[in-house]
């Protein structure tokens, strides 16, 4: 029987555990140390007798990050009672249906200082509440007890890094990012941090395996595993080799009781370091993208394509107009290799492109039907993991009820209004929404999300991915505009709202929904 068992992450948010952390290059002493002093804090060969010279020297610039936030929270349920009725978050009806307020919440991580004027790195969902908080204020609190104002001047969701400058004119300890590159199996590592809010904590352990992937398919699924000890508000902290370098940064735990079982993961300080340095000058984070729906070459994939094991990626679905699709690259091909680096589960497909510059030429080897042959390809822009997010929820492919409630990460955007007198969830039409659903870039709209069976779309046969182009006559781009109409139509007591409906592969046609 096989088990298996959630990736979390060390994190305290508003007193439940969350659970993700990230990495960075690594390169670390404090700024009172010399180089002479930090080789002689460990001997060259063998375990180490003692941590605690070490520790001395790098647990000043590690901090607790602790943050006030305002999260949007939905207060009613417009599907209550329905299969749909925990789409929106199973919130309580609100007074006169309205909807989206906000309520306080707390994060605590760990971060570490990079610079003598006070720049930190940590976690973006530290700071962020996994993405869905607004943060009113950020403290800093150092080793010896002293609270230190703090404010954001970056973040990047898909690195899950964020770097914050300390409110404040004292010389700090800092610690620097070391080459991750160098890491080997069985070397010695120490993680400091902020575990259940216990500031300070260090633990012990070894690297147990470099280039991890967990398999979540990010472009990002690339740790350091460790064994020593990490837990929820780790997050952020600093993960350092025997030399004083921060070699990655704590983020996740592989665990099936949300507590340690002695596999944690680490982001690289070489993913990290790059990142962190734009974030901190404040320049934006480019990365590249190719348009294809990938699958790791399992075994019975391989054996099915007489291929070997371990190499290659599968492509599932290419996306109409991005590079993959100009290149030729076809559902079935088998990539081996890109710009010159082997596609293998340590380093794959979503990696390499990721950290290619968008417009960079590069060729990519493939194997179809058995023939191998190189394509060239131009990369695009990867867009954000908002746009990625909702254009996964119409992902063509999938095997969901097509009136099935979106996946997680589209956020439907259609207002208590439009849920409770159409029956149905929205988010608006952008251009690589629009692609997935094998429309005209240019076409404008809100998509369906969900559909609730009880109403009167649902007997029209309005179902998830049908685009709705006006309301009223009145053109809807955005769940706002359509609220309106909703509200207008109700306002001079009509019973109904005529929907102009746009389907993949059928022509646009117009369809009465009944209000209630």
């Amino acid at each position: 029987m096989r088990y298996a068992y959630g990736v979390t992450t060390a994190l305290l948010l508003a007193g439940s555990a969350l659970t993700l952390a990230t990495g960075f290059p690594a390169g670390a002493q404090v700024a009172q140390n010399d180089t002479a002093q930090m080789q002689n804090v460990v001997p060259r060969g063998g375990a180490p007798a003692s941590f605690a010279d070490l520790t001395q020297q790098l647990q000043p610039a590690v901090v607790n990050i602790s943050t006030r936030q305002r999260v949007k929270v939905q207060n009613q349920n417009p599907f209550a009672g329905t299969p749909f009725g925990d789409l929106f978050g199973g919130g309580q009806g609100g007074q006169n249906g309205q909807g989206g307020q906000t309520r306080e919440a707390q994060s605590l991580g760990s971060g570490f200082v990079i610079s003598a004027d006070g720049y930190v790195v940590t976690n973006n969902h530290v700071i962020t509440a996994d993405g869905q908080g607004e943060v009113e204020s950020i403290t800093v609190t150092m080793t010896d007890g002293t609270d230190y104002p703090a404010k954001l001047v970056g973040r990047d969701a898909a690195s899950d890094l964020a770097v914050l400058k300390i409110v404040g004119t004292k010389p700090f300890p800092f610690v620097k990012f070391g080459d991750s590159r160098h890491a080997r199996v069985g070397d010695w590592v120490i993680a400091i941090g902020n575990p259940f809010g216990l500031g300070g904590t260090v633990t012990s352990g070894i690297i147990s395996a470099v280039y991890r992937n967990t398999g979540t398919g990010s472009a990002y699924d690339r740790y350091l595993q460790t064994d020593a000890s990490i837990n929820r508000g780790n997050s952020g902290g600093p993960m350092f080799d025997m030399q004083g370098n921060v070699i990655g940064i704590n983020n996740a735990i592989f665990s099936p009781t949300g507590g340690s079982v002695g596999i944690g993961f680490a982001i690289p300080a070489e993913i990290a370091a790059p990142i962190v340095d734009k974030l901190r000058t404040g320049l934006a984070i480019q990365r590249g993208y190719l348009g294809v729906r990938i699958q790791q070459l399992s075994d019975d994939l391989a054996a099915s394509l007489g291929l070997a094991k371990r190499r290659g990626e599968f492509i599932q679905s290419v996306e109409p107009g991005q590079g993959a699709a100009k290149a030729g690259l076809q559902a079935g091909d088998v990539v081996v290799k890109v710009d010159g680096k082997d596609v293998t589960p340590d380093q794959t497909l979503s990696f390499i492109v990721a950290n290619t510059s968008p417009g960079k030429r590069i060729p990519i080897e493939l194997i179809r039907n058995g023939q191998r042959m190189t394509v060239q390809a131009v990369v695009g822009k990867r867009p954000s993991e908002e746009e990625l997010a909702a254009a996964q929820t119409f992902d063509p492919d999938s095997q969901e009820d097509p009136n099935s409630f979106a996946k997680p990460g589209a956020k439907p955007q259609a207002g208590p209004a439009v849920q409770q007198a159409l029956g149905i969830a929205a988010v608006p039409l952008t251009p690589l929404i629009a692609r997935q659903l094998g429309v005209s870039e240019d076409t404008k709209g809100v998509v369906i999300t969900a559909v609730d069976e009880s109403g009167d779309a649902a007997t029209k046969g309005l179902q998830r991915t049908d685009i709705i182009l006006s309301a009223n006559y009145k053109p809807i781009t955005t769940a706002a505009e359509l609220e309106a109409v909703v509200k207008q139509a109700k306002a001079e007591n009509r019973e109904a709202v005529l929907l102009r409906i746009q389907r993949r592969g059928q022509p646009a046609i117009y369809v009465p929904v009944r209000l209630r």
